[in-house]
């Protein structure tokens, strides 16, 4: 049986915890199946970090194009990596960069992909891959082929792996893209919170009505000691910016309380937050969406409950 091999994606800060979890997961399934783990990174910017990584080996593809994503050019070396490895199961974080690299990845090699995974179990020696379709609302299981597959992980499907290791390192020159090239880079609105650590989040939709009323949410999920996120309606009227988005386009969470204030759940947002421990809807309309996954929903005036529940959270 091949290694696993994990695709490396880097953040500002460093690799990214989506890959991370990745590593995880392959070294628990690598110990299971009795193969090895191999890290595929890209470029010389976080390359002190890549050599940390706690798994067997570390392909580091530098030269050309590689500081920067150019798809044509990190799909051509990692096709040639993945020649060379030969791996039984490949993990990519389920990422905008991911899903890209992925699909095109198993193009080149001609090899199976799962998208929207959320998990990968292990049977007397086989494995079968857990992935969201239909935007979530139902799961399939898929067993891995004996001659392997791509599957993209959802991100925050498993603990990430901080464990410092001394792995093996390749150096592998890549060549430029004569394809595509990059002509500039767009960096992403910046937040002071990340939604993705919240343990409780107090989410607004479109019921919000407007700015004017965000202060209503924020006082509550200060009194609950949560932030507040939102649904893509939101950002898309500029009321919040998109770092605090949830769903297929926003950000996958999974806090222990997710209290959803005039959302309707359109699947894309379901598809970022069903995994929540607890979720109460605030709703007028009791035929929405986002009742039939919420373990608690009332039909009551968001605008008039949330300072409510506020005052009585802090003991007025």
């Amino acid at each position: 049986m091949g290694p696993i091999l994990i695709v490396v994606e880097n953040g500002a800060a460093g690799i990214t915890e989506a890959t991370k979890e990745c590593v995880n997961k392959a070294k628990s399934l690598a110990a299971q199946l009795g193969t090895t783990t191999v890290a595929v990174g890209f470029g010389k910017q976080h390359v002190s970090d890549l050599r940390r990584l706690a798994v067997t080996k570390v392909v580091i593809a530098s030269g050309g194009t590689m500081d920067l994503y150019n798809p044509d050019a990190y799909e051509k070396v990692l096709a040639e990596i993945f020649g060379n490895v030969k791996p039984y199961l490949t993990l990519i974080a389920n990422t905008t960069m991911g899903l890209d690299l992925g699909a095109g990845l198993a193009g080149r090699t001609q090899t199976p992909l799962i998208a929207y995974g959320i998990d990968i179990e292990e049977q007397d020696g086989r494995l079968t891959a857990i992935s969201q379709v239909f935007a979530g609302k139902l799961l399939a299981r898929v067993p891995i082929p004996e001659d392997g597959a791509i599957v993209t992980v959802i991100p925050g499907s498993w603990p990430a792996d901080n464990e410092a290791g001394d792995p093996e390192i390749e150096e592998w020159t890549a060549q430029d893209s004569e394809a595509m090239r990059v002509l500039r880079v767009v960096e992403p609105e910046q937040s002071d919170i990340d939604i993705t650590k919240a343990d409780i989040l107090v989410s607004v939709g479109r019921g919000i009505e407007g700015p004017d009323n965000l202060p209503l949410a924020e006082d509550l999920a200060e009194a609950l000691g949560g932030v507040v996120s939102c649904s893509r309606p939101v950002v898309d009227a500029g009321w919040l910016p998109k770092a605090r988005q949830v769903g297929k386009s926003g950000q996958t969470v999974k806090p222990k309380l997710y209290l959803a204030c005039g959302i309707s759940g359109a699947p894309e947002h379901l598809q970022g937050m069903r995994d929540a421990d607890l979720i109460i809807a605030i709703n007028t309309d009791e035929s929405a969406s986002i009742m039939d996954i919420a373990h608690f929903g009332t039909t009551a005036d968001m605008l008039e409950l949330m300072p409510a529940l506020a005052e009585r959270l802090k003991g007025g």
